[in-house]
């Protein structure tokens, strides 16, 4: 043979029975039927194993309906209020009407503050009248208590002190009980300055008093007496509890607490903080609800002050150790502390859900075994969540624990499967698979860094340009501004890299399942960290990749995972549960959020924080959902149309539409002070003596009332100030206002009437001791609410005083903050201050003593200018005002 034949290659045909093996020139037509044939659904909706890209709206549109028709609806539904014509058939149930009368009673009396005739004495007449009727013809013995207490304590750098606030407390007792274990159940009847408070909290007072009234009329038995607290001081902040907690006869035997507080106006109470380490309290809330809304992440939000409010729950917590449940309204928080949080707005739909999960709970606690030694029952932290409303989830933080890493080492597990199987279906190698897992995984940080970088640069870009805050009213601008740009980075940078690497020999479909893993692998991992770092809110993720690896086994075990779009349905069913319910709390996150974004200060860029917030959630509720789009056919030109949405909202920004504030239900907020400051030096000669408006800014758009407000272009910001006088020279309200003090604007004006009981002090007495120390005794007199500072002077350092030692033995830095308010008990306080001077300095000054004063409940006070210069902002502002002053002294 020769050596060409040698190298010729001879092809050999084996016969064989299946057609679908036969060469294709040698196929009879016969076996063309072998061949798969486009059903006319693949033909409706696939092109060249691509989704047609037309279908992309009815996907977007997809979600949207399902956030529309689903989550928004479970996020605002209330129960049927009941009527007092209902009371006949249902004897033992709240009656949403008989709370809306005491809310309305309550509220017509006016804001009521501390030291306040309508707080101190109406407020207090109006609740003993109910609680008289109340105890007629009850089933169970009452006693009510007014309590008229003295105290202090520190509120996060500021001394907080109180003199002769009042209490009203009431206890529900089984006939003939003997029972030293109470349940305590708190609200507050006192309101800020200019404020109804019909939502906070009043709205509370009058479902406590409902629900008082029905369990003391019920036959259900009680095994424990029920405290009911109606706190008069909690504005101030937080005294009347302390005052509880720390002094009142009963406060020794209440070994588990229901707090109830509003930080808006409506909607359903949201439990927030629960325990803490007492899980049987959420047993008991989880059998007793009717309907249940709670989180773990509003608790730890709540904890780590990103929310800026506090409540009484922290007194009984930290100074009582009394364990308990934190429950408050959000919706509407646009009129939270404003003069529209009225009675006539307020929901009766919702004071029925209170009502309704109150009553059942008071009950259900009371007759707990756990209650009797809740010590015994302290077992860690708790997860805990509602589903759509409908019923609440609730296990251990270890069970947690267990719960985060089998799923999320599951899921790796599972797509860990799915590359194997890839590389078995493809005839690709494994190592090859795994290769590119490492591609596309840095694909994916890539594009999530992407989406992150561009919603931070447009809310950077916002606020640079004097756009903030345009979503104030219209939130759905947040979805256009931020969430689209976030989707586009999410999705265009895989798109580019599927094109650049358009002649791999993976199928698209197979690709972009690659990609969906590595999402889910992300995933995972953020799970298991967060789970070490002891983070309780990681349940989202973890349920991220529960049902995304729930689709995924279904998908294996179907084979569809091998077709190039087939595989899309079992992924979009079984992504749809948690869609909905990442979407439903997401909504009520942002309800709650985005009108705190009215009183976050000057210091936050709210946009930039709102960026922050849709990357989170877009990435949590979205993640799995937005790879898809790499599936259609002109994905780039669709993922780019996403900024086309996006340059749309930016354009309804700059219009009137994208303009923060309206009258009445969006307002902007602001703290207006007409105040007279008076400086002295050290021979008590007044250097320096002016008047002026006071302003304290609330949000970032302080120049939006610039050209509106009299002599507004004369503002000037108050840093100067700051570093020449003690406390900028300001009568700072709260701790608080303490802090964005920087921030605010003063305007010279006439001079603010003060009356008669100007804030004073005296001083009693100088002593020089031994070791270089002084001692000053003093009393301070004046209004019901007045301000302390103290700075040291010349080297010289406050060893010890009659105020709460913490301060001094905690090494906080001067000036000291002692923070003082009287309710019907005007007293002069009496104090003293022990300081130590440097050896060699005892001819100078030892210490500067700043006084504030604030008439915040005297609009008699208010002088025609002041109120010219309040006429003259516009309707859209909400300006809280009164008299205040400032006076410093050196000693």
């Amino acid at each position: 043979m020769s050596g060409i034949e040698k190298n010729v290659r001879r092809r050999v045909i084996t016969p064989t029975s299946d057609p679908q093996n036969l060469d294709p020139l040698l196929r009879p037509r016969s076996s063309q039927q072998y061949e798969a044939q486009p059903n006319g659904c693949e033909r409706a909706f696939v092109q060249r194993d691509k989704i047609k890209w037309f279908w992309a709206p009815a996907f977007f549109g997809f979600w949207l309906l399902l956030y529309v028709a689903i989550s928004i609806p479970a996020c605002n539904r209330l129960p049927r209020p009941l009527t007092i014509q209902d009371e006949a058939k249902h004897p033992d149930q709240f009656i949403a009407e008989r709370a809306e009368n005491n809310l309305r009673e309550l509220v017509d009396l006016g804001p009521r503050v501390v030291g306040s005739r309508q707080n101190e004495m109406a407020a207090l007449k109006m609740l003993s009248q109910k609680m008289m009727k109340i105890r007629s013809g009850t089933a169970n013995d009452i006693e009510v208590d007014v309590q008229v207490a003295s105290g202090s304590y520190v509120h996060w750098s500021m001394v907080n002190m109180y003199q002769s606030i009042q209490n009203i407390v009431v206890k529900v007792s089984p006939k003939g009980t003997n029972s030293t274990t109470y349940l305590l159940v708190n609200s507050h009847y006192d309101s800020v300055p200019a404020g109804p408070g019909a939502g906070d909290d009043g709205s509370m007072v009058a479902t406590m008093m409902e629900v008082l009234r029905v369990l003391t009329h019920s036959n259900k038995p009680l095994k424990h007496p029920v405290v009911f607290l109606f706190n008069g001081a909690e504005e101030n902040p937080l005294q009347a509890s302390h005052a509880f907690i720390t002094q009142h006869k009963w406060a020794k035997y209440c070994k588990a607490l229901i707090n109830l507080d509003s930080c808006g106006n409506g909607g359903r109470e949201i439990l927030f903080q629960s325990g803490p380490n007492h899980p049987w309290l959420m047993k008991n809330y989880r059998r007793a609800i009717k309907h249940p809304y709670a989180s773990t992440m509003g608790e730890e939000l709540f904890q780590h002050n990103f929310i800026p409010s506090d409540t009484d729950f922290r007194i009984f917590r930290d100074h009582g150790s009394v364990p308990g449940l934190d429950m408050a309204y959000t919706y509407n928080g646009y009129v939270y502390h404003t003069r529209h949080d009225r009675a006539e707005i307020f929901p009766r739909g919702s004071l029925q859900h209170t009502g309704d999960n109150l009553l059942a709970l008071v009950q259900e606690i009371a007759n707990c075994p756990e209650l009797e030694d809740s010590s015994k029952f302290a077992e860690g932290h708790t997860i805990y969540f509602d589903v759509m409303g409908w019923f609440l989830v609730f296990y251990t933080e270890t069970e947690g624990v267990i719960l985060n890493v089998i799923v999320a080492l599951a899921s790796i597990g599972m797509c860990g499967f799915a590359f194997k199987l890839m590389s078995v279906s493809s005839g690709i190698k494994l190592e090859k698979i795994l290769k590119r897992v490492m591609h596309t995984f840095f694909v994916q940080l890539l594009s999530v860094f992407v989406g992150a970088i561009i919603p931070v640069i447009l809310g950077l870009f916002m606020d640079a340009v004097h756009l903030p805050l345009s979503w104030f009213t219209h939130s759905w601008l947040i979805l256009g501004l931020y969430f689209t740009t976030f989707f586009f980075g999410l999705a265009i940078v895989p798109a580019m890299y599927f094109h650049w690497t358009k002649q791999d020999k993976l199928p698209i479909g197979q690709r972009v399942q690659i990609l969906l893993h590595c999402h889910c692998l992300l995933l995972a991992v953020l799970t298991l960290v967060f789970t070490i770092c002891g983070i309780r809110s990681v349940f989202v993720l973890m349920l991220s990749c529960l049902f995304y690896t729930m689709g995924l086994i279904i998908n294996i075990a179907t084979k569809l995972h091998s077709k190039e779009v087939a595989w899309v349905i079992p992924h979009i069913v079984c992504i749809v549960p948690p869609f909905v319910f990442f979407a439903y709390f997401s909504h009520g996150f942002f309800t709650t959020f985005i009108p705190m974004f009215g009183r976050f200060g000057e210091n936050l860029n709210p946009d930039l924080a709102v960026a922050v917030f849709s990357v989170a959630v877009g990435f949590l509720c979205c993640g799995f959902i937005i790879p898809v789009l790499q599936l259609f056919n002109k994905s780039k030109t669709i993922i780019c149309g996403l900024l086309g949405i996006t340059l749309l909202c930016f354009i309804f920004a700059m219009t009137p539409i994208g303009f923060p504030y309206r009258p009445e239900t969006n307002v902007q907020r602001f703290a207006v002070l007409h105040t007279k400051r008076t400086f002295h030096d050290a021979q008590n000669h007044v250097r320096r003596q002016e008047s002026g408006y006071f302003i304290m800014p609330q949000d970032r758009r302080t120049y939006s009332v610039k050209k509106s407000v009299i002599n507004m272009t004369l503002a000037q910001r108050i840093g100067d100030d700051c570093e020449k006088e003690i406390n900028c020279g300001l009568p700072l309200y709260n701790q608080r206002w303490h802090k964005s003090r920087k921030n605010s604007l003063w305007i010279p004006a006439s001079e603010p009437v003060l009356g008669t009981n100007l804030p004073t002090v005296k001083l009693n007495a100088k002593t020089t001791l031994a070791n270089n120390r002084i001692r000053y005794d003093m009393q301070l007199s004046g209004p019901n609410h007045m301000a302390v500072f103290i700075q040291p002077l010349n080297g010289a350092n406050v060893k010890n005083w009659s105020f709460h030692q913490a301060p001094l033995r905690l090494s906080f830095a001067p000036p000291y903050f002692i923070y003082f308010s009287w309710g019907v008990n005007g007293d002069p306080l009496k104090f003293w201050i022990e300081l130590e001077k440097p050896n060699g300095n005892g001819n100078s000054s030892t210490m500067e003593l700043g006084l504030g004063g604030h008439w915040t409940h005297h609009k008699d006070m208010l002088t025609p200018d002041f109120k010219k210069f309040l006429d003259s902002f516009p309707k859209y502002v909400d300006a809280t005002p009164w008299p205040a002053s400032f006076e410093s002294w050196i000693y």
